[in-house]
């Protein structure tokens, strides 16, 4: 017993040393100067810390522009597909469990289109209301495309809350909006975060649409920002300034999941239970 318990956590270091490595990798490499990241062979952990290239990413780059638009479209988004698919799991909690779930696989089934498929369509759509280079088209296609994820998450979690509590609340003499918001929501609390956290995180990391959807500069999103930085010339590749800046996107997202981590678990678990 003692064999396997210390296999398990062998095993489980291994993942985690495994998942660690690359930003343990990129944080180096944004405290090395420049002519370190270059130097063979390759030293593996800086010989001289610097924060040359975390200042340079805000000095020398619009690099917290980047941040804003990807914070307004991101949160917008978040908030925009967490309260649609408030109401809809609201809706869906009140039909008979065989008929919510069938409603709930066809918008299950429109997620399974990956957004690459969608870039596109999605492109000529917003490009006839003349919203290409506007925030409001990123908050729309990711509203759109985190709506089926939101409320498969959200729909579980209603479901577990006693229907008791709406019958109680009628004969209170409470609408249905007021028993969605007074009450339902700020029981579902945990749930409402973790999908929030969830589908921010995915705008947050989102590529192909922002790229496509805003083509100005002033208008790049993080990820966008990142891929796009180059150097004095066009063979030259600012790799610490590169690193910097994915080591100050992701430490944000590290910290959130590890506060959020027996939530996002919980979340994950109730979601997966069909009833």
């Amino acid at each position: 017993m003692k064999v396997k318990k210390i296999l398990f956590y062998l095993l489980i270091g291994s993942i985690f040393l495994y998942c660690l490595f690359p930003f343990a990798w990129t944080l180096q490499t944004a405290l090395k100067p420049a002519e370190e990241v270059f130097r063979l062979p390759v030293s593996y952990f800086p010989e001289t810390v610097s924060l040359q290239n975390l200042g340079d990413v805000f000095t020398r780059r619009p690099f917290g522009r980047y941040v804003l638009n990807s914070l307004i479209a991101g949160g917008a988004a978040t908030v925009l597909t967490v309260w649609a698919a408030s109401i809809l799991a609201f809706r869906l909690r009140a039909m008979d469990l065989r008929r919510a779930m069938r409603i709930q696989r066809w918008f299950l089934a429109g997620a399974i289109l990956p957004p690459a498929l969608l870039v596109i369509p999605v492109f000529i759509v917003m490009k006839q209301l003349a919203l290409v280079n506007n925030y409001l088209s990123l908050i729309l296609s990711y509203t759109a495309l985190n709506l089926p994820f939101a409320l498969w998450m959200l729909h579980a979690a209603f479901r577990k809350l006693p229907r008791e509590l709406d019958e109680a609340a009628v004969l209170d003499g409470f609408s249905s909006s007021a028993i969605l918001y007074r009450i339902i929501l700020p029981l579902s609390r945990p749930s409402l975060a973790v999908t929030a956290v969830l589908v921010f995180i995915f705008c947050w990391n989102e590529f192909i649409l922002s790229l496509t959807l805003m083509p100005s500069q002033a208008m790049y999103t993080v990820p966008v920002g990142i891929a796009l930085l180059s150097g004095a010339s066009v063979y030259e590749i600012p790799w610490g300034e590169i690193n910097a800046a994915v080591a100050l996107t992701t430490i944000p997202i590290i910290l959130v999941i590890a506060a959020l981590q027996r939530w996002i678990i919980e979340g994950l678990t109730s979601g997966a239970v069909k009833g």
